[in-house]
């Protein structure tokens, strides 16, 4: 059974806000392994003001922050009590990154995570970004759970 959270539950999870908060839906699909977050791109976003003004796209390095928000939600989603322990998502690598579309105002980003390995509080995650059915960008990241 599929899980949905929404922003204001993404928020008890994990420590980011406006405006580095990316994801505003979550739908867990597999307890602790596998979700996929959505975050509406508009002209609103801070980052349209500086890349680029005349052509706004959303930086690449934001896509894999997205997913990462995501892959911290499904660990920190499926550990008891998440709501009290205020857990730390970081980053520890990125790899076989790719960037096949620009991502730009008035779309829906979808990004799909599904966790491939786990040791101890290390998690490995395979994340695909899209634009509808069109893969966006693509990564494997490696995040350390803290707290």
């Amino acid at each position: 059974m599929v899980k949905t959270y929404n922003e204001d539950e993404i928020k008890e999870m994990l420590p980011h806000r406006d405006p580095f908060l990316f994801v505003e839906k979550l739908e867990i699909l597999e307890d602790g392994v596998e979700g996929v977050g959505y975050k509406s791109i508009t002209m609103a976003q801070d980052f349209f003001r500086g890349h680029f003004p005349n052509n706004p796209i959303m930086p690449g390095v934001l896509q894999i922050e997205a997913m990462a928000q995501v892959a911290g939600c499904v660990v920190i989603e499926n550990m008891p009590n998440y709501k009290n322990d205020k857990k730390g998502v970081f980053f520890m690598s990125v790899d076989g990154v790719k960037f096949r579309k620009p991502v730009v105002p008035d779309t829906m980003l979808k990004m799909h995570v599904r966790k491939i390995k786990e040791r101890g509080k290390v998690f490995v995650f395979e994340g695909k970004a899209y634009l509808g059915d069109t893969i966006c960008s693509e990564a494997t990241f490696t995040a350390m759970i803290t707290g």
